[in-house]
Order: C-alpha cells, then structure tokens, then sequence
C-alpha cells in the first residue's frame, strides 16, 4: 500500500511538472485559450468574443501608447506560449513583426482590421509625418464589428471545438456594438452644425469624424511619436481662435503640455480627457470599448453643445 500511494504521489508530480513545462498541451486538454493582443482595446474585443473559453493579455496594458512601444524580454515569453496572437494592422504596431519574429512563436496571427477601408492621412488634417495610413479604424463601431468578425474567426479556427460558442458571443457583441453606434448618434446630435471641430493632439480620430459627422484637427500626424512642429502649433492656434473654437482636448496616452499650451494661447478652454488609443484601468472612464467611445462623445457633447 505504502509503495502504492508513493506511486501515485510520484505519478501525480510528474503530471504537475509536465503541464507546466507543457502549456499548449494544457490548453488543447480543455483549459482556456490563451490569447494575447498587442493592445488594451483588441484585448478587450477578444475577452467579448472568446468568453470563458479565452485567456487574455495585452502587451500594452491600459492608458499605455503602443505607436512608440518598446517590447520587453515577457513579451516574447508571452507570444512563444500563446494559441492565438491578434493585431490591429494597418501599421499600427510597427515594433510587432520583429518581437514575432524573434518569439519563434507558432500562433497564428489575425489581423483584426482585415476588410476595413483604410482612410489615408491625406484625409485628415494634411501634415505629412511619414505616415500613408490612418491605423486607428476602431474609432468607427462600423469597423469594430469588421475587427469582432475577424477575431470570431481567428479564435474558431484555433479552437474549432467551441467555434459555436464563439460565434454566439460575437453575436451578442455585435447587437450591443449596434446599440452603441445608435447611443453615440444620438449623443453627438446634440452639438450644433457650427461648433462640431474637435481640437486633439494627434490625428486618432479621422474615422471617428467620417462615421459621426464630425471635423478633427490635430497638432500632431497618426502617431505619437512625430512632433508638431511650432510651425504647425502657431497654425493651429490661429485657426481656433479665427473659428471660435471652444475647446481642446487631452488624450490620456500624450503628453498634455503641448494642448495646455494650445489652450493658454488660443483661449479656448480644455474640453476633458478622451481615450484614442488605449482603455483606461478597471476603475477608470473607459475600463471597456464600449465605455471608452460612450466617454468620448460624452465629453465632446458637453464640450461643445453650448
């Protein structure tokens, strides 16, 4: 008896030793997907889609900005164990191909803005800072369903056993994300034909303004990482001040000293905090997706309905 209990005690040690050593073994045993997203906003859509069936990261945590991200030794640990990796594109995350690459991880990869029509930066405010595509397309709900879609598939393919269950949670998402893009229409409504420019600091929000009727100007181009050049700053501020506009905003991710700036010298006041790229933390304004673009109309609505 003693001989078999000593056995057992071994045989269940050498069990715990290979699951950990083991952890896709783990998850094709019945524990949870892991999946990790390079950012706070994908990682969010991914836990909607995949449920319990998922287990989430993101390689750039809340209130974090990714344009610039420099990646850590963990993150590539992180991607060599997971089931499923999920990117924005669009060249979003420039620093990504490289950590990939160097992970030797053999996840596959889903592009969640695949389908989306790209909106080039010509299209916002015209300064030319290197960049020919506009990456951030979640600011439109329309896109954010095409990303949902995209990663509905991504996870059933990894795990066709609960491709049902994956297709039943992105269907309640949808519906929700459908109350919402009818929520913020009618939020934004409320702000006059007149005072609908929208002063920020880089030029996020170019999808936003095409699906809600809206103009952005920004100081800075569709990444955080080019400067406005005092050139562009001195622009900027005539331009506010010659179209009475009333308010400026802060992103979380930037600096706030250059809108502080924006606002001492043009008299127009600072409309609030608003979250491009990046939710905020679980006790934050925009813990979800879905409270972050709630939150941002919100603020623009108060800023500039008079």
């Amino acid at each position: 008896m003693r001989a078999s209990g000593r056995d057992g005690f071994v045989r269940m040690a050498a069990i715990a030793i290979w699951l950990a050593l083991c952890p896709a073994a783990w998850a094709g045993e019945g524990g949870p997907l892991r999946v990790v997203a390079s950012f706070s906003i994908l990682a969010d859509l991914a836990r909607e889609v995949g449920g319990e069936r998922v287990a989430v990261t993101s390689l750039v945590g809340p209130e974090a900005d990714a344009h610039g991200y420099a990646p850590s030794p963990g993150d590539g640990k992180r991607l060599a164990q997971a089931d499923v990796v999920v990117v924005n594109g669009l060249g979003f995350e420039g620093w990504l191909d490289r950590l990939v690459r160097a992970s030797g991880t053999k996840a596959p990869v889903v592009v969640a803005s695949t389908g989306v029509r790209p909106r080039s930066e010509d299209a916002g405010h015209g300064h030319d800072h290197g960049h020919d595509t506009d990456p951030h397309a979640w600011q439109s709900v329309a896109n954010a369903k095409t990303y949902v879609g995209n990663i509905r598939d991504g996870l059933a393919k990894a795990d066709p056993g609960h491709a049902a269950d994956y297709a039943r949670n992105a269907d309640a998402y949808l519906a929700r994300l459908g109350a919402l893009d009818a929520e913020l229409r009618a939020t934004l409504a409320t702000i006059p034909p007149e005072r609908r420019r929208i002063i920020t600091t880089h030029d996020a929000f170019g999808y936003f303004a095409e699906a809600y009727g809206l103009t952005f100007v920004a100081a800075q181009g569709v990444s955080t990482e080019s400067e406005a050049s005092p050139r562009e700053v001195a622009a900027l501020i005539r331009q506010i001040k010659r179209e009475r506009i009333p308010a400026v905003f802060v992103e979380t991710i930037t600096d706030p000293r250059l809108m502080e700036q924006v606002s001492r010298e043009s008299g127009a006041r600072i409309g609030g905090r608003i979250h491009s790229d990046a939710l905020s933390g679980p006790t934050g304004s925009a813990p979800t997706y879905i409270e972050m673009m709630r939150a941002n109309a919100k603020a623009f609505a108060e800023a500039l309905k008079g």
